[in-house]
């Protein structure tokens, strides 16, 4: 696994490449207050099939966060095709993203329709409305890990381990990695009706879902998949939202099979 940097406008980004000598290539978007980190499981077992690269989104992991707070559509999509272009040499991908991820996956697959093989989106509809804002609460710093989880905690938030995977500490104390100023920026322009994207692509694609998610639920996710052709859905009975931290072995032969059907 090598880490490297590339330039997206005026941003300098991060990604993990996980390695595969494999000229088939799968990008793997992570979702809001995380990183290409997440993925990591999932990426050194499919590296021996796929070259896998991770790229921490910007606002997140070791990418730059935005100075205009510009976590717009645009900018996340922009960030994905600059990639592609400068590091890939304009390969298609496979796109599997998660949360923030998954939407800019069939959104990327929607609007660079040339670039995308085929799109793996875990637990996120079409139909966003959510909240962020308590990003804005958590501290800039926290004096030990357990006391950044307690800071989670105090602000009503449950999953403890997917939000405090992304943390580093410095001379200053423990902080979380994504910008705590901007996720509820992000999330505003996350929110919305997206059905046109979805419906936009035609490639093959895999709808993911936790049956105890709170973000995308079954009868949402059903709708979705009857609506678009070529798509299949998987169900997690015993996950919540981050299924690939859930059943991290379930979740890799649900992808590995859909990847090897390609």
């Amino acid at each position: 696994m090598q880490r490297k940097y590339f330039k997206s406008g005026d941003m300098t980004l991060s990604y993990l490449d996980f390695g595969g000598k494999c000229q088939n290539v799968l990008l793997l978007l992570h979702g809001h207050m995380n990183d290409a980190r997440t993925f990591s499981e999932l990426a050194s077992k499919l590296s021996k099939d796929w070259r896998v690269i991770g790229l921490d989104q910007r606002g997140h992991g070791w990418s730059n966060h935005s100075p205009e707070l510009d976590y717009s559509r645009e900018g996340y999509l922009s960030d994905v095709l600059n990639l592609i272009r400068t590091e890939l040499g304009g390969q298609p991908v496979t796109i599997l993203g998660h949360s923030l991820g998954g939407a800019n996956a069939y959104q990327f697959a929607s609007q660079y329709p040339e670039y995308v093989q085929a799109v793996i989106v875990e637990d996120i509809g079409v139909e966003i409305e959510h909240n962020l804002s308590f990003a804005e609460k958590l501290p800039a710093r926290s004096a030990s890990l357990q006391e950044l989880r307690e800071s989670l905690e105090q602000v009503g938030i449950r999953a403890i381990d997917y939000f405090s995977e992304s943390v580093f500490e410095d001379e200053l104390g423990w902080g979380f990695r994504s910008d705590l100023k901007g996720m509820r920026v992000s999330q505003l322009n996350l929110n919305g009706n997206w059905w046109d994207d979805w419906l936009a692509s035609s490639c093959p694609a895999l709808l993911i879902q936790g049956q105890n998610s709170f973000v995308l639920k079954l009868n949402h996710a059903e709708h979705m998949v009857s609506k678009r052709p070529n798509t299949k859905l998987a169900v997690f009975e015993n996950c919540g939202h981050g299924v690939h931290s859930d059943d991290p072995e379930g979740y890799y032969q649900v992808v590995k099979k859909f990847l090897d059907e390609l």
